[in-house]
């Protein structure tokens, strides 16, 4: 029973994990990747994962995100993070979020909040199949009168348009003949 106690606890550590040694030796487009690669390779070994299985480490979109901001040839020298074990999974945050990100954050925070809140919207709306005769007639009613409304609108604006087409045909002057293409200016003249 303690053994699984103990497997279930959450270690937290924070590291300054070294990159730029490790990225120095290969090439110029391969340093982000490397740099990543680091970050997992460091953790196994410090956090204690058998069988150095980098598969079980974690990282975090904004950790990622702060290794490639400069681009693949050229991630930062170190970076501090915050690596927290549960069973045998690490997950690996950063330490400090930089301004940039942490506004990010908070916008990509608050559209989840909102889609949860459509998502339980749409839970509390009552199905039309569970609802009593009478509240089925007042949902038929509103829908007719939707519909009378729509129509009424429609003769308006045919009617509004009938109007406008008798006054343009009455005018003064009627339709005068435009050229099928434009007079040079010096001819103009």
């Amino acid at each position: 029973m303690e053994d699984k106690e103990t497997k279930t606890e959450k270690i937290e550590r924070e590291y300054i994990i070294p990159l730029r040694e490790k990225c120095r030796v290969v090439p110029r487009y391969k340093k982000a990747n490397k740099a990543i690669k680091t970050i997992k390779e460091f953790l196994v070994r410090h956090m204690k994962i058998r069988n150095r299985d980098l598969k079980k480490v974690k990282i975090d979109k904004y950790l990622n995100e702060v290794v490639w901001f400069r681009g693949i040839k050229k991630p930062p020298a170190k970076i501090k993070v915050k690596a927290i074990k549960e069973g045998d999974i690490i997950k690996v945050e950063l330490f400090e979020i930089p301004n940039k990100l942490k506004f990010k954050k908070a916008r990509l925070e608050k559209r989840e909040r909102k889609a949860e809140d459509k998502i339980e919207k749409k839970k509390d709306i009552v199905k039309p199949e569970e609802k009593t005769d009478e509240e089925k007639k007042e949902i038929e009613e509103k829908k007719v009168e939707e519909k009378e409304k729509k129509a009424a609108v429609v003769e308006e604006g045919k009617k509004i348009e009938k109007a406008a087409a008798k006054q343009v045909k009455h005018k003064v002057g009627g339709k005068t003949k435009q050229p099928k293409h434009q007079i040079r200016k010096a001819l103009a003249k």
